[in-house]
């Protein structure tokens, strides 16, 4: 459902973002993919992570989402790499995402009480899916949903960009700079230095 599919640009744009965050002391999960291993007593994470900006109810539903934006299929995903605490300390830091998040969590539920009977939190997975279905992909968009459509297009954004800037997420992208060697890799293209057999650049 992430569309996980990211470019180049994309990427470094993420880094750049999530390298804000990287210093705050609070987090008990999400760890920046650059941070390097903690040392001392003063280091020590939390236990739990306290939200800085969603009430505990509202903290509970973001997480859900997150689990269902970047699921654990096979691989760790959004709960393993503790994109919640990421997307509540980004909220809580960017006044301009404050309403639009807080209001689309409100709308979320009563659109879920509307449609299904119930809470989304109170949902089955398959009735969760079901609803946040028509907001993520355009093909399935439905008239009267805009609202909808505009806060899942945030919380997934700040999902991946969690997800994909932490050291979890960041190691499912196989970036070669998580690699160590003992020396440094000389160009596999002897016979061509100048690369002149490589596709022109897409940027």
């Amino acid at each position: 459902m992430a569309g996980q599919d990211l470019q180049r640009r994309e990427i470094l744009r993420i880094m750049g973002m999530a390298g804000v965050a990287a210093h705050f002391p609070g987090f008990a999960t999400w760890a920046f993919a650059h941070t390097h291993p903690a040392s001392g007593p003063e280091q020590i994470k939390p236990a739990q992570y306290k939200p800085q900006f969603f009430s505990d109810r509202e903290y509970a539903l973001v997480e859900r989402l997150t689990e269902l934006i970047i699921p654990s299929d096979g691989t760790p995903g959004a709960r393993e790499a503790g994109v919640a605490e990421f997307v509540d300390f980004m909220v809580a830091h960017d006044r301009s995402q404050q309403y639009k998040l807080r209001t689309g969590l409100t709308w979320l539920n009563a659109h879920a009480e509307q449609t299904l009977g119930g809470p989304f939190p109170a949902l089955t997975q398959e009735q969760q899916i079901a609803l946040l279905e028509p907001l993520a992909y355009k093909a399935k968009h439905r008239p009267g949903e805009e609202d909808g459509r505009q806060f899942f297009r945030a919380i997934r954004e700040l999902t991946v960009m969690g997800f994909y800037s932490s050291q979890i997420g960041y190691k499912e992208l196989d970036n070669p700079a998580l690699r160590y060697y003992a020396e440094s890799p000389a160009c596999p293209h002897t016979g061509d230095p100048e690369h002149k057999h490589l596709a022109p650049a897409k940027w």
